[in-house]
């Protein structure tokens, strides 16, 4: 049966605007099944390259045959910075006043977070149209503000978000987490564990396939006839990569082997700073030229810090690109689930431990190329089995569907 679905999430993008995808991913199956979804997104959000063009409180816009209402809010200088705190806020209220007439009677209402204040506001629409109310959670909030953040348990922001999450946990039909097992510390804050699913992340097959070379003006200069281990994403905090780049410290005199990464973020050029003349990088590419960029890799690297947060799981969304592209993988990690254990796709190593990093890179430059292959393949089929947005959405549906 055709349903009428609101996607809300602030932090949505689409392919025009940029990240965050996982809701639009879901947009675009939703569509393909009949189902008629709308998402509401704010109109500045830090993860976009291209902003939206908005006249007035309500902006509403067609993009790629998927409808959107912008909900015009202020600009903030930073991601760590109060103003977003405040635009989360101001985000949050504005929903209360979506002009009902311009949207369709919702069926089924997704707040997907990464703070769970609008939830608030979709459960006054999920009461007035006797909407189904689904919560997603794509980070743990505020949780992640005291483990990964540093936060007082009794700090203000805290409270003022915990109060919200317990809201959420409560009020919401399902709660669809991206984390395995997330689950215990949920119904510690108020979940029915009946109300748990778990819908990890994913990846697109369709832009997969549409692949664009690498500008040859970056491909010639990726050295020849080296080992080339690489990276690419975001250069934040979160990311962990000084220890890559202390890892090829390590290995500066080794000529047989290079570093390339490819991204930006905070921390671009405190690295830069840090690396030899071993380590390449590139600065950000297009999304439609990843899976050329890693082509050129012989081993992908993604780490992490040593954060007890991630004994509920990670779901990282780089790490599809690298299993799509048949790649081995060095997983630098500490986690319930190890998704390059689970797939046998490369080898997992203990985070923060550079010197580990640096001794698995010389082993699997030894290896023999029929091992890493093998590696690849798995890694790829995997993928193709548990993470297409194709799938993902199935199992979606059958939350919305499943009284």
């Amino acid at each position: 049966m055709k349903k009428n679905i609101w996607i809300i999430n602030q932090y949505c993008g689409s392919i025009i605007h940029g990240m965050n995808f996982r809701s639009w991913y879901f947009a675009k199956e939703l569509k393909k099944k009949g189902h008629s979804p709308h998402i509401i997104s704010a109109s500045f959000s830090h993860l976009l390259f291209r902003l939206p063009v908005v006249n007035g409180r309500f902006t509403f816009e067609n993009v790629e045959d998927i409808p959107f209402t912008w909900i015009k809010v202020a600009k903030y200088s930073g991601s760590q910075s109060i103003g977003r705190v405040l635009v989360m806020i101001q985000f949050m209220i504005n929903l209360i006043f979506l002009p009902k007439k311009k949207l369709q009677k919702p069926d089924v209402i997704i707040v997907s977070s990464l703070s769970p204040l609008p939830i608030v506001s979709a459960y006054f629409w999920s009461k007035k149209y006797k909407a189904k109310l689904l919560f997603e959670v794509r980070d743990i909030w505020p949780l992640s503000l005291i483990e990964i953040g540093g936060f007082s348990k009794l700090n203000p922001l805290v409270l003022f978000f915990g109060w919200f999450e317990k809201f959420a946990y409560k009020r919401a039909d399902k709660v669809i987490s991206l984390l395995p097992n997330a689950k215990p510390h949920m119904q510690s804050r108020g979940m029915n564990k009946d109300k748990f699913i778990h819908i990890p992340n994913g990846f697109n097959m369709e832009e997969m396939k549409k692949s664009k070379d690498l500008d040859k003006s970056i491909a010639n200069l990726i050295p020849k006839n080296k080992f080339i281990v690489g990276y690419t994403g975001s250069l934040g905090a979160s990311n962990a990569m000084e220890y890559l780049i202390k890892a090829s410290n390590y290995l500066e005199k080794n000529e047989n082997i290079h570093f390339v990464i490819f991204g930006k973020g905070q921390h671009l050029e405190k690295l830069k700073n840090n690396a030899k003349n071993n380590v390449s990088f590139f600065g950000q590419i297009d999304k439609s030229q990843i899976q050329s960029a890693i082509s050129y890799f012989d081993v992908c690297y993604i780490g992490w810090h040593n954060n007890l947060l991630y004994r509920f799981g990670i779901s990282p969304n780089k790490i599809f690109d690298y299993m799509y592209s048949g790649k081995p993988i060095i997983h630098s990690v500490n986690t319930s689930n190890d998704i390059v254990q689970i797939a046998k796709a490369g080898i997992s190593i203990e985070p923060e431990n550079s010197r580990e990093i640096a001794n698995t890179i010389i082993e699997i430059s030894k290896m023999e190329k029929d091992k890493l292959n093998k590696w690849g393949e798995n890694a790829k089929k995997y993928v193709e089995e548990n993470h297409t947005y194709t799938y993902l959405t199935q199992l979606l549906i059958s939350t919305i569907q499943n009284d």
